[in-house]
């Protein structure tokens, strides 16, 4: 890899808390541009910068113009100091774009130098890119990255939903998770985790990784978060996660049930309760993503439950030698 160097005047430097409204004004006109919409709060940007596994003074950067802008800002994300990460790269559609190739550069060379760190040969580094988005695409293939698969973005409006919820198949209970219960957390990871490790892409988090990752959200709404029960014993979980509240919808961070426990209604009786409790708080809409490479076929079920798809992105993927070959 070779740094790309920003034209006369541009800078770089690490970014700060102080820096949120400045950051999210480039985000925003970067989604306005490829979306039609914003789709990212002041409260996203907070998470990246106070998520556990990145650290804003190595991992992320801010590019400046010559009038001492922001215009850009990049930053890696969702290692669990595994061998694969994910690089976000955030540039002015208009005044930002010299800055677009430096700091996918940059980060690029930042992912070799975790790679090393970890004791790894070499990182997986992925991209994400809206089909709008051509001149993205086409940096990130002269950057040697290749397509992978596409991602959906799936929402529902509650208009009409009951905050009562409907009842669930026979044998099937759905219930708040107890939130200030350490053993049920560790239910509530375990079945996570093992519901996951059918999907190729997982990444394991510990528990203890998995509870810094959630301590370090700016909110957490335990009442949305829920657990189904099969004869008394957890089987699925539902985690949701108020990154999308600017948008008055609620939102699916993590579906999982057990393998065994598939196919039975657990799933649907999840998101029915939670589709529930959003609409009790008045939210308009309830969202999630959706990998729509997953074996395990999860977007019948939401469009079973209503769901229709937002928007798609496509994954873009690249391996980078800990020694930045």
């Amino acid at each position: 890899m070779h740094d790309m160097p920003l034209p006369p005047g541009w800078s770089v430097r690490r970014p700060r808390l102080v820096d949120v409204p400045a950051i999210l004004a480039v985000v925003h006109a970067s989604d306005i541009a490829a979306l039609g919409h914003p789709d990212f709060s002041a409260d996203d940007v907070r998470e990246v910068l106070t998520a556990p596994d990145l650290d804003p003074a190595r991992d992320s950067w801010l590019a400046i113009d010559p009038d001492g802008e922001v215009r850009g800002w990049s930053y890696l994300e969702d290692s669990n100091r595994g061998p694969r990460e994910t690089v976000e790269v955030y540039v002015h559609p208009e005044r930002g774009l010299p800055a677009q190739v430096p700091l996918l550069e940059m980060q690029l060379a930042r992912s070799a130098e975790r790679a090393a760190e970890f004791g790894l040969a070499a990182m997986t580094v992925r991209a994400l890119a809206l089909p709008t988005e051509e001149r993205w695409i086409g940096v990130l293939r002269d950057a040697g990255f290749e397509f992978v698969k596409r991602y959906a973005r799936m929402r529902r409006p509650l208009a009409g939903v009951a905050a009562e919820p409907p009842p669930p198949p026979p044998g099937v209970l759905v219930r708040p998770v107890r939130s200030t219960d350490d053993a049920e957390l560790r239910t509530f990871h375990r079945i996570l985790d093992s519901a996951f490790r059918d999907t190729p892409d997982y990444q394991p988090a510990s528990y203890e990784q998995w509870r810094a990752q959630v301590a370090a959200l700016p909110s957490v709404a335990w009442d949305e978060w829920f657990v189904a029960e099969v004869a008394g014993e957890p089987v699925g979980v539902l985690q949701s996660a108020d990154q999308t509240l600017d948008q008055n919808e609620g939102w699916v961070k993590q579906l999982a049930v057990l393998r065994e426990h598939r196919r039975r209604g657990v799933g649907a009786a999840l998101l029915a309760r939670a589709f529930a409790c959003y609409a009790g708080k008045g939210r308009e809409y309830a969202g999630l993503g959706v990998d729509l490479a997953n074996p395990i076929g999860p977007v019948r079920l939401y469009e079973s439950v209503g769901m229709t798809p937002r928007y798609e992105a496509v994954v873009f993927e690249r391996s980078v030698d800990a020694d930045g070959e």
